[in-house]
């Protein structure tokens, strides 16, 4: 596996593992805890390093999932959380990013991840009601004492990475990014670019999308995160097809996989992009890695950049909730 290196120097390997499928989002949760540890295991052991959780995936059993999982490798591999949620009975309401709340939530994930820090602790959503320099300045205290490595923010504008990057150094910024989601790339992107910040797309795969698997038709049940998806609706699915045919022609003439071919293009648009896809399988794991291999031609960058432009994408990327979330 590749390495790259996000701002502050943080080296991971090119292609990180979300945790978070294995706790919620994407239909009933697995059986057994113990095949999932066994999957963490497996991807850190075959170079996928950077893993990425937080505490609201679950809430809270998903740092305990990466915790139990990681307890036997510590040392081999970066781990990413956030704070910024008001967790109560176990639900969202609302942001919370006060200093007294990320010292709290600092202490409650190192309790869970074990360790001595936290690699990387992000806010999770920037907070309306508290100033970015107090959340960058609680975030500082606690790298000072030792307590968290490195600070991140998810889904900022770039103006808000500006003026926390102003305060405590950024080290990677964290954003939804794919071959359909080019939101960061006006703005976001030349930002972090400019100031030596990492960039980490979550949802690189489309959510499962550019994986070739979702066919025209699919069902997603209530359980599914993708069922509050505009761009998953029948009509939007269909309509959506000519965007991973398109992908998968390109990928079997090159010998690889759909994904392989979308991740690999995360890859060229920047040295310090490091995608993080999910899953729950070992084969997913290698053949995610494998996409470090996948030399993409200038043709084949050239002809997936304009995809969007040519094809079109039918549906928004979250419903009206959720574009309130990262304040779309």
């Amino acid at each position: 596996m590749h390495t790259r290196t996000l701002g502050q120097g943080l080296e991971v390997s090119a292609i990180g593992l979300g945790a978070m499928g294995m706790s919620m989002s994407y239909g009933p949760n697995p059986g057994d805890r113990g095949d999932m540890i066994g999957v963490l295991r497996y991807a850190i052991e075959n170079g996928v390093t950077f893993i990425d959780t937080a505490e609201v995936y679950g809430p809270y059993v998903n740092e305990e999932l990466v915790g139990e999982a990681v307890a036997p490798l510590r040392g081999q591999a970066v781990i990413a959380t956030k704070f910024g949620w008001n967790i109560v009975d176990g639900k969202m309401r609302g942001t919370d990013s006060r200093p007294e709340t990320i010292r709290r939530v600092a202490e409650e994930s190192l309790s869970r991840l074990g360790g001595d820090a936290i690699d990387l602790f992000y806010q999770h959503r920037v907070d309306p009601n508290v100033p970015i320099e107090d959340v960058a300045g609680a975030v500082g205290e606690l790298v000072a004492e030792g307590k968290v490595r490195h600070f991140g923010l998810s889904e900022a504008g770039a103006e808000t990475i500006r003026r926390a990057h102003a305060v405590f150094p950024v080290t990677a910024v964290q954003s939804e990014y794919s071959l359909w989601t080019r939101d960061p790339e006006p703005e976001v992107l030349p930002a972090c670019a400019e100031l030596g910040i990492g960039f980490v797309p979550f949802s690189p795969l489309g959510k499962g999308f550019f994986s070739g698997t979702v066919a025209a038709g699919a069902k997603f049940g209530d359980d599914e995160i993708r069922a509050r998806v505009p761009r998953f609706s029948a009509e939007n699915l269909d309509a959506n097809q000519a965007l991973i045919e398109h992908v998968r022609a390109l990928a079997e003439a090159r010998g690889a996989t759909p994904a392989q071919v979308a991740l690999a293009w995360l890859l060229t648009r920047h040295p310090s992009i490091v995608p993080i896809p999910g899953t729950r399988r070992r084969e997913r794991v290698d053949e995610n890695a494998g996409a470090t291999a996948v030399g993409l031609s200038a043709d084949e960058v050239a002809d997936l950049e304009g995809i969007v432009d040519r094809l079109g994408v039918a549906g928004e990327r979250y419903d009206e909730a959720g574009m309130k979330m990262v304040g779309l």
